[in-house]
């Protein structure tokens, strides 16, 4: 049969395409860039049209690198930045503004209105989230308060909304298919995570009209077929079997599929996922709980933890700040020093995520003295992203009761060794880095595959993952408990500054 899998990976800064065979292996691969657009300090917006013509681009190039014929392709999965809104008109199938990207703050106020209002125990109950910007309800609402213009065309029915794998799914298909798969769905802060449903209160309380947004779909079942697109015209008909959120997908493609199991991605963010199984856990210490995939009749939750910046932090030291050019600099200059003599970073570029949720935390050195070098400045950033994920996971072994006993890790960040051995001496488990690094690309592949029947079931997926390392902690408790003191410090000194602006 047809064995071939294409994965498109749209995310915050590039849209990529992957091509994957049987045996779970990357063949080919693309990638564009994406503009990030700062309107003001705190916005981030994208251009939904480029988000669209980059990942059409990307697709193009395997398809023609591949030399394979149409049939070859068994079925498309897609996977995305999840939380950025857009907000398009029906009839033409343009976007009607930019899309608001998930690490915009500028909902901050109405967060605080929704809070006062006293909606923050429903709005938790139902969806398992917290009110917080980083999801898609406030930013919708605020582009239809903005414009009474989008406001009077969305009650008309004359605007759709959709997170990104949405925005794709309707423009791939050629406008037929106006679908948002559950994982997804969760991250809008408008679903009832248990029914799978959006929830008609927090509509009503939200103000937002219910015609706007698409229908909740599985994880994995057909959802349309390739419309005949410029240079893509070959790839008509070829049946979109999957969609699911960027992180969930990590999650998945690491085969993380029974409860208990945990993987963080390092990219432009940090996200750490822990398999919860068939059980809906009530949020608890500054995590949510989310859906991870709709499969086969059963949903599966999970508990999880966002930090706003972690690779950001790397690309702002290269592209902001001038110290690196390239980013591995940064390992080679953090691993010159024999420690980070007293420096500290904190990398609240867009105020801090989880555990915290504090909007209003700004990013800060701490500990700077005369010979403060590059080096050290360069170890305090890798450093940090190492603390902010020991952040989430004590946080879960808090709420479980219990440590969590390994650490699966994937992300463009997760190939710096230094990193990696200090995030394993950090939390004093082993931190397991695959083989195959296109963790994210490989689960939306992985769950087309199980819908189109390229793969038989979550057992021959997971035997597919191979550990390329295996990082085992070195640190002694007491040093690891006196480094993440300092750590603590450093981020309630990072979030007082913010207070005091």
């Amino acid at each position: 049969m047809n064995g071939y899998v294409l994965a498109l990976d749209q995310g915050t800064t590039s849209s990529r395409a992957i091509l994957f065979d049987r045996a779970g292996n990357a063949l080919v691969k693309a990638q564009y860039p994406l503009r990030q657009i700062y309107p003001r300090p705190g916005w981030v917006e994208h251009d939904p049209m480029e988000i669209l013509g980059t990942e059409l681009k990307a697709m193009e190039e395997v398809y023609e690198k591949s030399g394979l014929s149409p049939t070859d392709i068994a079925c498309i999965g897609i996977t995305n930045q999840r939380e950025t809104t857009v907000l398009w008109d029906k009839a033409t199938g343009k976007s009607v503004c930019n899309a608001i990207c998930w690490q915009c703050r500028r909902t901050a106020d109405l967060c605080a209105e929704l809070e006062a209002r006293g909606l923050g125990p429903y709005i938790q109950e139902k969806t398992g989230l917290i009110i917080d910007p980083y999801f898609s309800g406030t930013k919708l609402r605020w582009l239809l308060d903005q414009d009474p213009g989008l406001r009077r065309r969305a009650e008309n029915g004359e605007l759709l909304f959709g997170t990104v794998e949405t925005w794709l799914i309707w423009q791939l298909t050629g406008g037929k298919a106006h679908v948002t798969d559950a994982s997804n769905a969760s991250r809008t802060m408008l679903m009832d995570t248990e029914k799978l449903d959006w929830d008609p209160e927090i509509l009503r309380e939200l103000n937002i009209p219910a015609s706007l947004l698409p229908r909740i779909v599985s994880n994995s079942e057909a959802y349309g077929v390739m419309a005949k697109l410029p240079g893509l015209g070959d790839l008509q008909g070829i049946h979109i079997t999957a969609a699911v959120g960027d992180q969930q997908a990590a999650l998945f493609g690491q085969g993380c599929t029974k409860p208990g199991m945990a993987k963080n991605t390092y990219g432009t963010g940090c996200f750490t996922l822990l398999n919860l199984g068939e059980r809906r856990a009530e949020p608890q210490s500054g995590l949510v709980t989310t859906v991870g995939w709709s499969l086969g009749g059963k949903t599966t939750y999970v508990k999880e933890g966002s930090v706003f910046n972690a690779g950001s932090a790397i690309q702002w030291l290269r592209d902001e700040a001038g110290i690196v050019s390239a980013a591995h600099e940064t390992d080679i200059l953090a691993e010159s020093t024999k420690d980070n003599q007293g420096v500290y970073f904190v990398p609240a570029f867009t105020g801090l995520g989880a555990p915290y949720w504090d909007p209003a935390a700004r990013g800060c050195f701490f500990g700077l003295t005369r010979g403060t070098d590059k080096a050290q400045l360069c170890r305090a950033v890798l450093e940090a992203i190492a603390y902010e994920v020991t952040d989430l996971v004590r946080t879960m072994d808090r709420d479980l009761g219990k440590p969590i006993t390994e650490l699966r890790v994937d992300g463009g960040a997760s190939v710096s060794d230094f990193m990696m051995q200090f995030q394993a001496d950090l939390l004093g488990i082993p931190v397991d880095r695959p083989r195959n690094v296109e963790t994210t690309a490989f689960g939306a592949a992985a769950l087309a595959g199980l819908a189109a029947g390229v793969w038989s079931g979550e057992e021959e997926l997971a035997s597919l993952r191979a550990s390329e390392k295996v990082f085992t902690p070195r640190m002694e408790p007491g040093e690891r408990d006196a480094l993440y003191a300092r750590w603590q410090r450093a981020v309630e000194l990072a979030r007082a500054w913010g207070r005091n602006e």
